[in-house]
């Protein structure tokens, strides 16, 4: 197991309070209160709190990625001067401060059915320390023993980037909701120290990766150190080494995120670069980092004095971790079967990949070499995570690892289930192995994250301003209806207009930057239309969905996008570094730029992140999804625009199989299909007909004051149907009642 320095328990709280107060010192007093509220995430969903840091200083807000310690440290001093005599930014600096203090001060809500009754087990709930040895004793889930969530990625906001699409943005979500909600919990994972890659499209069309280095120094984190203000450091041996990992504390509100960071002196120089970049492509490295995701984040929350209820693998990264945590529960070099059972009973897993090819493997010998100086039973890991336990030539596998250290699994969408169902039933039928039976618990988005601005106001006036708290309360929505046609009307061509602002600047900047044609730079900043049919297609860039639909028929496409009813369409998304297919399918797309209009009605964004994807999820009237049935696990981003008054034109998989009603937006089938080509000719005429028979008419038929009065009873029936159902306060509660309490949904 890996070992810690430190007595413990020190978590960090200190240091984040010392960092901002250091912050503190160089603002002007009255500026002062913002220090703190830099230095918790909670600022990112909080009404006024993302315009505040922007009054200061726009440019450099923007310029350091919306990151508010860069900012208040970068500042010039006349800014900051001149930000300290406004009263009203004053006044919101007071209120920010406040409000983060009275939800810091909240009771946790521990949640129903996972606490035992008052007196029993009383002795375990007083206070937190190292995990209990005692097997036999299931902890409750309280504040001394949270939920912890471990993954191998975290979209909290783009001035945190260690994430890389879905998976991370669905991640941070959850831990918003559970502050909101006030759900004991932690979350573990890596401090990458260069992130994700960056993407830039050439002239041809053809993606580029980069990497940025980023200082943790300048994020809103803090080092933790213990009583002789050291850091505190947890000890992982991989590949017979010995890695030294430093623990980073992020407040996302009142969650505590922990990132294990390796970029320490005295590690060998590959070692360091453990947690140098997001899934790194080097097979060796990125094994390294699910053991140190894995067996570190357990060490991490021992040394930190967590003993976690329950812990939540999101995604298979973290596998190992049950196994460490069953050696600590052991209290000895040996993992008994008992042990493993207890560490189990405390596990839950979520799978996020319908792809056989994105659940990751690696050889036996390979996890053999990784983690044979660790105090586990390698050979029953290693039995763990085959699909057929005894067969020496069948590789480790991630995946079935967390199906059978977890005592409840689900997808992620409840189609998402039925096929994991079917794609693990060989790991489920395997005798004297226990596979966790696989559920559901369909994704759903943090409203307050994702909403624009102008609809929150305007959901604040007719839903109450107490309306984020009460999304599950489907008679509110009803509400919806009786907004007037001319207020929703024109929310949705404020948020229309707020994103055609940003799309000519930024679509100006990376024409410019690929050296594009002098006409082709100024379409993009002059042709977008605030008022015209936007359609939105942003997401990875995978083979499976399918891109290529929107080039197949180019003539079609030409004339919808050139037809007297404007229709204009923004493209965003990244291929991974080693899709050779999907980049090609990307640059497919850029040999039509020259052709007709669509320089003048077709926008592809280089380097989407969650910044893009809020702008574009509030703006765009259809969000459009169609990849091959059934390999989407869920699709949340167009949750995010369906909060926000867009519609969706979906394939009939993820989550819209739950979500459309016939009322709400348009579906094309989702049938499977074993003739692939056969399938995407049929989807393509499916789309065109959709767009020209459906969708166009739609939006352009308007009363004598300009208005869409069928498109905007389908923006009622979308909010209405989809608002509540698909929040992050539905999925947080399903986990809550389901795999959280022993259940299986």
């Amino acid at each position: 197991m890996g070992a810690v320095e430190g007595p413990g328990p020190y978590d960090g709280r200190v240091d984040l309070e010392t960092a901002a107060a250091e912050l503190a010192e160089r603002l002007p007093e009255p500026l002062a209160p913002l220090a703190r509220v830099a230095y918790n995430y909670r600022w990112c969903w909080q009404p006024g709190g993302p315009e505040i840091f922007s009054a200061i200083d726009r440019e450099r807000f923007e310029l350091c990625q919306q990151n508010p310690v860069r900012l208040l440290s970068e500042t010039s001093t006349r800014a900051l001067h001149r930000a300290a005599t406004e009263l009203a930014l004053l006044r919101q600096a007071r209120r920010l401060a406040e409000q983060l203090d009275a939800d810091l001060a909240r009771p946790a809500q521990v949640p129903v059915g996972l606490a035992y009754p008052v007196g029993q087990h009383a002795d375990l709930a007083r206070s937190a320390r190292p995990l209990d040895p005692h097997p036999s004793v299931q902890p409750p889930v309280d504040p001394a023993h949270p939920i912890a969530f471990l993954c191998a990625e975290y979209g909290v906001h783009v001035s945190l980037p260690v994430y890389s699409g879905g998976l991370g943005a669905l991640a941070g979500d959850i831990l918003k909701e559970a502050s909101d909600r006030a759900i004991p919990m932690v979350a573990v994972g890596l401090m990458y120290r260069k992130g994700y890659f960056r993407q830039r499209i050439d002239a041809g069309g053809w993606q580029h990766e980069y990497w940025v280095d980023t200082d943790p120094q300048r994020l809103p984190a803090a080092r933790v150190t213990g009583p002789d203000g050291k850091p505190v450091s947890i000890t992982v041996p991989i590949y017979g080494r010995d890695v030294i990992a430093y623990i980073w504390r992020i407040d996302v509100g009142r969650v505590p995120l922990f990132l294990l960071d390796t970029d320490v002196s005295r590690n060998d120089p590959i070692d360091r670069w453990i947690t140098a970049r997001l899934y790194e492509a080097d097979a060796h490295i990125r094994l390294a980092q699910y053991v140190l995701l894995g067996v570190g984040g357990i060490a991490a929350l021992q040394a930190l004095g967590i003993d976690p209820g329950v812990i939540h693998l999101n995604e298979g990264h973290a596998a190992l971790a049950p196994l460490a945590l069953a050696h600590s529960l052991a209290g000895n070099d040996h993992v008994s079967e008992q042990a493993l059972q207890a560490a189990r009973n405390r596990t839950v897993f979520t799978t996020h990949t319908p792809v056989p090819a994105g659940n990751d493997t690696y050889p036996a010998e390979q996890v053999r070499e990784a983690i044979a100086q660790l105090a586990l039973p390698v050979d029953r890991a290693i039995q763990l995570g085959r699909t057929r336990p005894d067969d020496p030539e069948e590789p480790f596998g991630v995946t079935q690892a967390a199906l059978r250290v977890s005592r409840a699994a689900n997808g992620v969408s409840r189609r998402h289930g039925e096929v994991s169902r079917e794609m693990w039933a060989p790991v489920s039928r395997v005798d004297g192995l226990p596979a966790a039976p696989i559920g559901y618990v369909t994704n759903g988005v943090h409203v307050p994250t994702w909403i624009g601005r102008t609809m929150r106001e305007l959901f604040d006036h007719y839903l109450g301003d107490d309306w984020t708290g009460r999304i599950l309360d489907h008679e509110m929505w009803g509400a919806v209806r009786e907004i007037p046609d001319e207020e929703l009307w024109a929310a949705r061509n404020a948020q229309r207009a707020e994103m055609v602002e940003f799309l000519r600047r930024r679509s100006t900047y990376d024409r410019l930057l690929r050296g594009d044609t002098r006409e082709y730079v100024e379409a993009a900043a002059h042709a977008f239309d605030d008022g015209a049919l936007t359609i939105g297609f942003a997401r990875r860039v995978a083979t499976y969905k399918r891109l290529e639909l929107l080039t197949r028929d180019p003539d079609f496409i030409l004339s919808l996008l050139a037809g007297d009813r404007p229709v204009q369409v923004v493209l965003a998304g990244k291929a991974h570094p080693r899709d050779e297919e999907a980049k090609h399918s990307l640059q497919r797309l850029f040999e039509l730029k020259a052709v007709g209009a669509v320089g003048d009605r077709v926008i592809y964004l280089d380097d989407y992140d969650l910044a893009t994807g809020a702008v574009l999820t509030q703006g765009c009237d259809v969000w459009l999804n169609i990849p091959r049935p059934p390999l989407e696990a869920s699709g949340t981003s167009g949750m995010k625009a369906a909060v926000n008054g867009g519609l969706q034109l979906s394939v009939l998989d993820g989550w819209w199989a739950e979500g459309y009603d016939g009322d709400n937006g348009w579906a094309i089938p989702g049938e499977v299909d074993s003739d692939a080509e056969a399938q995407d000719h049929r989807d393509a005429d499916t789309l065109h007909r959709l767009l020209l028979d459906e969708v166009v008419p739609c939006f352009y038929e308007r009363d004598d004051r300009d208005i869409p009065l069928r498109w905007l009873e389908m923006v009622r029936a979308s909010l209405i149907s989809l608002a509540p159902r698909f929040s992050a306060a539905r999925m947080l509660r399903d986990y809550v009642d389901g795999p959280y309490a022993g259940a299986v949904a």
